[in-house]
């Protein structure tokens, strides 16, 4: 199986669905002549059109809006939004509108819409440019939301995107772009909804997903140096959530550490564990532990950017307080 970036695998997957479905088509901020601001989109434009690969003015609310409209008519819009910080811009067509018109026509109207859009922090971008808000997308019904870890994933489950009716926002942490990961030559899709297990383990759970997935796995390593198998589940999709591959791990190993990069506070993982607490309390032989980024705005400074956010180290810390 060959190595390519995560980068690599997102250009692939559009790139692959393109060829295969003419209603598919890219739109965003520098898509076409400069090929996207991290280069996944170079050389569409003279391969599909202008048609097909839409440059747009600095309006994010407006081509969101005009993507859902294509939708609703039948095409299959890719919308890039270059920062996750720059979606609350975008609001009202996606939640408003992508994630309730099927419901509110009767299901007479398919919104088969993708918004992929890079997160998280670690290229020292600052306040408005670093930050992980995909716990917002997943409080809406109507809209599915996945976060891929490695570029299998990434490439998987970004076709099963496209080819899905209903509206998904694609979370790629803009870290990983440049990491490289075994992605075959053949064709293959991944279904929305299901987690995968990383690694097996006994003694404890640890669950994260995008790049705080490599962290946990670089935390299993340590800790079975110390005697404790971890078992690593990767969620990739956030909504629909795989509740079974959870709840049959917690079963097992009746410990838990749940880890994400984004603020603690009204995280995506409390959800989480309050859905362990609500259901598998009584499995659970120590309690559910958070592991997460700190509540403050993203600093400009890498030393304390790397402070601010989990690692390895803090995931190995979190473990072997509930591991007796």
């Amino acid at each position: 199986m060959r190595n390519i970036t995560y980068g690599q695998a997102i250009r692939e997957a559009m790139h692959e669905e393109m060829i295969r479905n003419s209603s598919v088509f890219i739109i965003g901020e520098d898509m076409g002549v400069m090929g996207s601001v991290f280069g996944l989109t170079k050389g569409f434009l003279e391969e599909f059109g202008p048609n097909r690969v839409i440059d747009t003015p600095i309006s994010e609310n407006g081509f969101t809006g005009m993507a859902v409209g294509a939708a609703m008519r039948g095409l299959r819009p890719i919308v890039e939004i270059m920062y996750i910080d720059f979606t609350p811009i975008s609001l009202d067509p996606i939640v408003n509108q992508a994630a309730k018109l099927r419901y509110m026509t009767g299901g007479q109207v398919s919104i088969p819409l993708v918004i992929r859009t890079p997160g998280g922090a670690g290229r020292r971008n600052a306040g408005q440019h670093s930050q992980s808000l995909e716990a917002l997308f997943t409080h809406f019904p109507g809209l599915k939301v996945i976060a891929p870890g490695t570029p299998y994933d990434a490439k998987g489950l970004l076709k099963s995107a496209i080819r899905d009716d209903d509206p998904v926002i694609c979370v790629e942490h803009k870290i990983l772009y440049a990491k490289k990961g075994e992605v075959p030559e053949e064709e293959y899709l991944i279904p929305l909804g299901k987690a995968d297990v990383k690694r097996s383990g006994k003694d404890v759970t640890i669950i994260a997903y995008s790049r705080q997935i490599l962290f946990a796995l670089e935390a299993a390593k340590e800790l079975k140096k110390q005697g404790i198998e971890a078992e690593v589940i990767d969620l990739r999709t956030l909504v629909p959530l795989d509740w079974d591959t959870i709840q049959q791990s917690i079963k097992k190993t009746h410990r838990v550490v749940l880890v994400q990069e984004g603020v603690k506070r009204n995280g995506y993982m409390g959800e989480i564990a309050s859905q362990i607490i609500d259901e598998l309390f009584d499995y659970l032989d120590a309690p559910v532990k958070r592991v997460a980024g700190l509540n403050v705005i993203p600093p400009f400074s890498p030393a304390l950017e790397d402070h601010i956010y989990p690692n390895p180290q803090d995931i190995f810390k979190a473990v072997m307080e509930i591991v007796d």
